[in-house]
């Protein structure tokens, strides 16, 4: 492992940190900010999936969540989206190939050979982090923007007893039935519709729901809302009785002003259960 770049950060460290994956095939970089009490010892860890297009660095720069994860003494992780190299598929389309994972794990070609994100996010990535920071894996949450709010949901829903709570910013609800998730699903798993269910959020939530609480915002201004298919999880969210808060904050739209303004939160939800 690499480290990129550390800074002071509202009492700790924010750093950039690179290595190779044996996942995904290729070099990742993540984002890391460790509050003041890490110094002492181990602290929860919220994850922050990132949407379409980013990379490690656009929540990292955009969310203004250091300041509240440091004032509830949580670490913060910040995956890239995908893979990426000159070597790794990609497609001229922006919501397809490199910095559109979906966090799924590829069957397909040209895909599979790197884009392998569920294991990258599930797996790999929580033991380095163990193995290196002072995290404590036992007490995690998950959020996310976008695809990356989809994933949040799935990986929450997905890998029980993993995260304590999972929120989402304008999640991507019900892929399967979404511009926004049939072609990659498509793309990346095969022609077998079957082997989707697992990464949608909608229909995990039917089956199974979640082992604790959940929050999601979407704006009613978002210019993405025909794709995100927020009813939906809604819709199953009541049928389940699910624990959960689904709120539809007027006048905002799909960017990190968005999310920049109800992170805080979002962050205090998280430190609800990851110190309950």
């Amino acid at each position: 492992m690499e480290t990129k770049s550390e800074n002071a950060c509202f009492g700790g460290v924010q750093g950039v940190y690179t290595h190779a994956s044996k996942s995904t095939n290729c070099d990742m970089t993540f984002g890391l900010f460790l509050p003041a009490e890490a110094r002492d010892g181990p602290v929860p860890l919220l994850w922050y999936l990132s949407g379409l297009t980013c990379t490690h660095e656009n929540a990292m720069t955009k969310a203004g969540a250091q300041g509240w994860a440091a004032e509830q003494g949580i670490a913060l992780v910040f995956p890239d989206t995908s893979p990426r190299g000159e070597d790794v598929a990609d497609d001229e389309a922006f919501d397809m190939g490199q910095g559109a994972g979906f966090y799924v794990n590829a069957t397909q070609d040209p895909w599979a050979s790197h884009f392998r994100m569920w294991d990258y996010v599930a797996e790999e990535l929580p033991a380095l982090l163990g193995d290196n920071f002072a995290v404590d894996l036992d007490r995690q949450s998950i959020t996310g923007h976008s695809m990356g709010g989809h994933g949040a949901l799935t990986l929450a829903m997905g890998l029980k007893g993993r995260f304590r709570s999972v929120s989402a910013f304008s999640p991507i609800c019900h892929p399967t039935e979404s511009d926004w998730g049939r072609k990659q699903l498509g793309g990346y798993l095969g022609d077998d519709t079957s082997k989707w269910a697992a990464h949608d959020a909608t229909l995990l939530m039917r089956e199974s729901g979640f082992d604790g609480p959940v929050l999601t915002d979407t704006g009613t201004e978002d210019q993405f809302s025909d794709l995100l298919n927020t009813a939906d999880l809604f819709a199953a969210v009541a049928e389940r009785r699910q624990q959960a808060t689904l709120r539809l904050q007027p006048g905002y739209d799909h960017s990190y002003f968005f999310v920049s303004t109800f992170m805080e939160d979002h962050v205090s939800f998280h430190a609800e259960a990851l110190y309950g």
